[in-house]
């Protein structure tokens, strides 16, 4: 549990969660999925709570506010971005742990240049799949539609 999760990652964690399960986001699912302690996630839970971007009930979970599902859905367009950049341009075996370190030292103008680059889907984010974690569009990819 070494990885520095930021506030982005969360709401897009939530986001994926509560798309998966069609509910709010349990605490341990998120500590899991973000490979977290439950504590870690709780308290990052509690942040983004008081900055009006998710609603937590104890034993319910978490769910999004409208701005957090916004900030979520740019925060999953900017990931997905970066997975495309890896597979189509760099080739990357490994894109998913490289663009998980990615997501949170790359911000909005470098996303926005590299989306220049690659052949990103209109429906983007919506083509995300939560449970391969991976754009299901992604040519070549298990999972995807290939």
């Amino acid at each position: 549990m070494s990885q520095v999760n930021t506030a982005d990652q969360y709401l897009k964690a939530i986001y994926l969660v509560e798309k998966l399960n069609g509910n709010a986001a349990a605490t341990g699912k998120l500590a899991e999925r973000l490979d977290v302690s439950p504590a870690s996630a709780n308290e990052m839970i509690g942040k983004l709570e008081s900055r009006g971007l998710v609603d937590h009930e104890k034993y319910q979970g978490a769910t999004l506010t409208d701005e957090g599902t916004e900030r979520a859905r740019e925060s999953l367009q900017t990931y997905c971005i970066i997975e495309r950049f890896l597979v189509q341009v760099l080739e990357v075996d490994d894109f998913r742990a490289e663009a998980t370190q990615l997501e949170s030292v790359i911000d909005e103008t470098v996303a926005e240049r590299l989306d220049t680059i690659i052949d990103r889907e209109p429906q983007c984010p919506d083509c995300f799949a939560p449970d391969e974690d991976v754009c299901a569009l992604l040519d070549g990819v298990p999972g995807s539609a290939d």
